[in-house]
């Protein structure tokens, strides 16, 4: 796999952009709440950088086709840089809007380390970097939130540094190691939001979709309200908050490795995404009313082992649909329903965080993701006859 050098230097960039993005994640409610932010108003400050990465990432993608990944690559790592310096420098709440709106106008790191791997891998090696990508996000989510415990030690805006210096190597490495790609394949990285009716129109996909969007939306909603959440129920610090979600990042990665595989090949994906969001849902609305630290951790074992299933026979089952034609189209339009659960999510949980209080955000998340499951099982199983024979070995129980 690493016979190109360029894949080895692009994943080690990749884990240390992600590294500092995980570092951010326990950190910044704490710190906008410092600085006068209600709970609503955090939900809008994750929300902002999600609105400029949806505006900017169609523009960006175009650039990288045209001038090549590795500019837009490195202009991307150098706003993150950017961004993270005037957070960690921010004394008022409207600093740390322009740092997210900043960051998310640069926002196309992903997108563009997407399309660099589809022009250095030959199409029988592509799956595989890509897993290797998804692993740096796991691996970022489990080194950044603990990073950010540790430096949260040395003073407040440390981590928001922390972050700022990690981004600033990955710069250096892509500028210094980095070579531009030569286009052997188009990856799409912009898409239009015309093509939204024709995916919608291929079988299954559409209830996929809605599947993802509103998964998107139960996840963020809880997720960017989970630092204010500890705090308020359990009055956990910056630190705690960071090694527990270190803690739910290992865990997560460690149920991938040894129990999501064999469970999927034992019932299937479709039954997977079923149960596996159930039993996530269920788990989210026992932490909603759970007030004891150590059940609210034996909460969070259900809770990501049902993440650890359900969302990857979810990719997995958008993945398989429709034909090689389409996948194009498909990613693209996934891509932007996630953007806009990612817009909505923070703001209905941060707001029903501020005015119902502490648990909502999690019961509602819960219950969302739990009738998702079972809405989502039910048209599955309904429409797969539509869908075709290739459809069906997919969906249905595996042999």
């Amino acid at each position: 796999m690493f016979r190109d050098r360029r894949l080895l230097i692009l994943l080690l960039v990749t884990l240390a952009n992600l590294i500092g993005f995980g570092i951010i994640i326990p950190f910044l409610p704490l710190y906008a709440t410092r600085l006068g932010a209600s709970p609503w108003q955090v939900g809008w400050l994750f929300a902002s950088y999600s609105i400029a990465q949806m505006l900017a990432s169609p523009f960006l993608g175009e650039l990288s086709d045209r001038y090549g990944r590795r500019p837009v690559l490195m202009a991307s790592l150098g706003t993150t840089t950017l961004s993270f310096v005037i957070l960690a420098l921010a004394d008022r709440l409207w600093i740390l809007f322009a740092a997210r709106i900043i960051d998310g106008l640069g926002g196309a790191s992903i997108p563009t380390v997407r399309a660099y791997i589809g022009d250095v891998t030959e199409p029988q090696d592509r799956a595989r970097a890509y897993g290797l990508l998804g692993a740096s996000f796991g691996v970022g989510l489990v080194l950044g939130p603990a990073l950010s415990g540790l430096l949260a030690h040395g003073g407040p805006t440390l981590p928001a540094w922390g972050a700022a210096v990690l981004s600033f190597v990955a710069l250096v490495a892509t500028g210094l190691w980095l070579p531009e790609t030569v286009h052997r394949t188009r990856a799409r990285t912009a898409y239009a939001w015309s093509e939204f009716r024709q995916v919608f129109r291929q079988p299954v996909v559409g209830h996929l979709l809605i599947t993802d969007f509103l998964y998107w939306n139960a996840s963020t909603a809880y997720q960017t309200t989970f630092p204010l959440f500890g705090q308020a129920r359990f009055h956990l610090s910056v630190s705690q908050v960071g090694y527990l979600f270190a803690l739910i990042g290992a865990l997560g990665i460690l149920m991938q490795l040894y129990l999501v595989g064999p469970i999927v090949r034992r019932i299937g994906e479709r039954a997977a995404l079923t149960y596996g969001f159930v039993l996530m849902g269920l788990g989210l609305v026992g932490i909603g009313f759970t007030h004891r630290l150590g059940t609210f951790v034996a909460w969070i074992v259900p809770t990501a082992l049902g993440a650890s299933l359900g969302l990857p026979s979810l990719i997995a089952l958008i993945s398989h649909t429709g034909g090689p034609e389409y996948q194009g189209r498909i990613q693209g339009v996934s891509s932007s329903l996630e953007s806009l659960a990612r817009i909505a999510g923070p703001v209905w949980g941060n707001g029903l965080f501020q005015w119902v209080g502490p648990g909502a955000p999690y019961v509602s998340a819960g219950l969302l993701t739990l009738a998702t499951g079972v809405w989502a099982g039910y048209r599955l199983a309904a429409r797969v006859g539509g869908a075709g024979r290739w459809m069906a070995g997919r969906l249905g129980k595996a042999e």
